[in-house]
Order: structure tokens, then sequence, then C-alpha cells
């Protein structure tokens, strides 16, 4: 039999990057998918209202937690097979993210490069479609495994079910509450070829020929530890708003206006626009509003100043969101989930 101790009133600030001190009333990590069996089996533990916690590092607690807190801790990782294609690489949910990006570059593969360093676990992953320097998970995802507490079983998905978008997937919609993210496996590509689509990452490696996806990792880490804090050293969530998505001739309106308006275009001719910006030509960036800020070298992340409440972040963040809203007539969307 596995564990069901729960443990009570435990402090969540070691397990929040926001270092946001809340509490939950009651706690159990995961080590042992038969825990997630046993306590779907048990009517009043299953009755509970649960929250999911991997590295929490897209979470804002914004006061102390009722829900029974599931902190996943399932940990392993290898190669699980190969084509001529792609290899077959899988990772529990509770593995550090990066971590398993540097084993992959260990290993000589490439296809996570671009997604290093980017804090939190690998269960984690598909449910916020983390993307960064022009690689998002679904670009190499091959499958995963949930437990299912509506039916008490587990069961394999595939991208289709994971109905994967920009920062999206199924897991943060009504459909999803009921999944726990338990491994997930990644197809990496044989004929691998480094993708420096962003422009930041092309600049870094422009000397080099033909860069490895070692070299393209480091300058993937360099440029973020350049740009971003380490959320050892300032409590923070990475990019606290998503880039809002216009259409194409909304983006010729708003260029019209601000001739310097950060844009990407995207494959089905819409247009990804940078919040980071909209947010710096607002006034924000490196101000505070009480214990909570704005990161001084980019605008995107919201951080705890030291003490700061989760109420102190979100009133700071509705505080751009006016601003910004006001300014562009734009509906900035944060990336984290609120507790």
């Amino acid at each position: 039999m596995s564990d069901l101790s729960l443990s009570t009133d435990v402090s969540l600030q070691a397990f929040n990057t926001f270092r946001i001190d809340a509490r939950a009333r009651r706690y159990l990590r995961i080590t042992d998918p038969g825990q997630l069996t046993q306590l779907a089996a048990n009517p009043a533990l299953a009755a509970l209202p649960r929250l999911v916690l991997g590295g929490g590092s897209n979470l804002l607690l914004t006061r102390d937690v009722e829900a029974l807190v599931l902190h996943m801790g399932l940990l392993g990782k290898a190669i699980v097979g190969q084509d001529d294609e792609v290899t077959l690489v899988r990772a529990q949910a509770g593995e550090n993210w990066h971590g398993l990006v540097e084993w992959t570059l260990a290993q000589g593969l490439g296809g996570l490069e671009n997604l290093a360093l980017i804090p939190g676990t690998v269960g984690a992953s598909p449910i916020q479609n983390i993307g960064a320097y022009g690689a998002e998970i679904k670009d190499v995802f091959h499958a995963l495994t949930v437990f299912d507490f509506a039916t008490g079983k587990t069961r394999t998905m595939t991208a289709a079910d994971c109905r994967f978008g920009y920062r999206d997937s199924v897991f943060k919609h009504a459909e999803g509450r009921d999944l726990v993210v338990l491994d997930v496996t990644f197809a990496l590509p044989r004929a691998w070829a480094p993708n420096l689509r962003y422009a930041e990452l092309a600049q870094a490696l422009e000397g080099i020929a033909d860069p490895t996806p070692r070299q393209v990792g480091n300058a993937v880490i360099a440029i973020r530890r350049r740009k971003l804090p380490d959320p050892a050293e300032i409590g923070n969530a990475g990019s606290f708003f998503k880039n809002p998505v216009v259409s194409g001739a909304e983006c010729a309106q708003l260029l019209q206006a601000w001739p310097n308006l950060v844009h990407h275009r995207q494959a089905d001719g819409s247009e990804k626009l940078a919040a980071g910006w909209l947010i710096d030509q607002c006034g924000w960036k490196g101000k505070s509003l009480g214990r909570a800020g704005v990161y001084p070298k980019q605008a995107l992340v919201l951080v705890n100043n030291g003490g700061a409440s989760g109420a102190e972040v979100m009133a700071l963040a509705r505080a751009i969101q006016q601003d910004v809203r006001a300014r562009f007539g734009l509906e900035l969307e944060p990336e984290p989930v609120t507790v």
C-alpha cells in the first residue's frame, strides 16, 4: 500500500517561485501513482477539491489553500524508443524541467534546447504548453500518461487529446480538471536542425556556422539569465502576462498610432504583440506597488520585492491591465494560475 498520510497546515512558501507565504490545510507529496488510486477509492478524500502542484512556477497564491494539495514528486527519465525519425524520451511529472533539458543535451539529443532554463516540472510543461524562443512543447510532444480521478484509472493521451494552444491545453479547462499528469514522452528529431527563428537567438549564434544543440541551449540560457530574475533570488513566476494575439487588420491599425509596436506574424496571418513592450510604454518597468514590482530588465515579469502577499501582486497586475487597456484598447491575460 502507498503512503496516504496527509500532512496538515503546511507552508507552501518554499513550493512556489513567487515565494508567497501561504499555507495548505491538507498536503500530500505524490511519489507513487498508487497514492492517487487510493485517494480516488476513498470517498471522503476523493470528494475534496484538489490543487495539483509541480514546481509552483506558474502559480500565484492569494490566500491559504483549502483544497487538498497534491505535490507531484514522481521521478525518473529514460530513452524509451527510437526509429529513423525520432528518439522517444519519457520523464516523470516531478522531474525538474531544466534538468531534463540538460540531460537530453548530455545524451546528444536536440529538440528541447530552446526551452532551457524555464522553471518548473515536466508534468506542468504540457499543461501550460510552455514555449520560448520560437519553440513550444507541442512541437516535440509524443504522448503523456494521466490519472483520471473521474474513472480512477490511468490512460494515455495524444497531442490531439491535449488540445494544445498558445500557453493552453485541455488541462486548463473544465474537461481536464480531474486529470493529473504522471509522465510525458517527447519525440526528439534525429535529423535535428537549429530553430533560430527568434531574432535575439539568431544574433547570439551569428558567428557559428553550424551550431550544435548544446550551443543553442547555452545561448538560450545566457539570454534568459541576462533578462530574467532567478526565482531563487527574487520571487517571480516568469512572464506574468500572455502576449496578446490580434488580427492583421487590428495590428495595422495599432501600427498607425504606434509605429514601434513589437509584433510577430503568426502562420495563420494573426499577429502576436509583445506584452512587455506594451507594459513598458505605460511606464511600469522598474516600478513598484507596495511590496510587488515590475522587474527593471523585463516589464513582463512581476516580482516579489520581499514579503509581498499574493493580493499585492494581483493589485499590481490589475493596475497594469487597466493602463494597457486605457492606452491600447488591449486586454492582458495573466499566465499564472491564481488560487
